[in-house]
C-alpha cells in the first residue's frame, strides 16, 4: 500500500483515486469518511482506528490545516499509547508513507481531510 499522490480534494492510493476524505486502518482503505462536525476531529470520528490499536495515527488536517483536533482526542490517544502525528494533508501523506514503510500497515493508521 502506498499513497501515490495528494492534491486539494483528491488522493490516489495504490493507483485508485478518491475525492472524499478517507481513513486507512490495518492497510485497508475506508472511503467517504465524514466527521460529526466537518472541521473538528472528535473521538467518535476515529473509534474504528482506536479499536485497531495502531502505534501511530497520522492525521491530515487539510490542505491549509483547517481541521482541528479536539483536546479529548489527544488525551485519549495518549492514554491508549497511540502516538499522534498531525500535519497539513500534503505533509501527512509523506509522514504516513514513511511510517508505513518503517512500521508496516498494522502499526500505522491515517485519517485525512482532503480539502480546506
Amino acid at each position: 500500500m502506498k499513497i501515490n499522490d495528494y492534491r486539494f480534494g483528491r488522493i490516489k492510493i495504490d493507483g485508485k483515486d478518491f475525492t472524499r476524505d478517507v481513513k486507512i486502518i490495518n492497510g485497508k482503505i475506508v472511503p467517504d469518511w465524514w466527521r460529526r462536525q466537518g472541521h473538528l476531529l472528535q473521538l467518535d470520528d476515529i473509534r474504528d482506528i482506536i479499536n485497531a490499536k495502531p502505534e501511530v495515527l497520522v492525521v491530515g488536517t487539510g490542505a491549509a490545516g483547517v481541521m482541528r483536533i479536539h483536546p479529548e482526542v489527544k488525551e485519549h490517544l495518549k492514554k491508549k499509547g497511540i502516538s499522534l502525528r498531525a500535519a497539513k494533508s500534503s505533509e501527512a501523506v509523506e509522514i504516513f508513507n514513511n511510517l508505513l514503510e518503517e512500521l508496516g500497515p498494522d502499526r500505522v493508521s491515517l485519517a485525512i481531510h482532503l480539502t480546506c
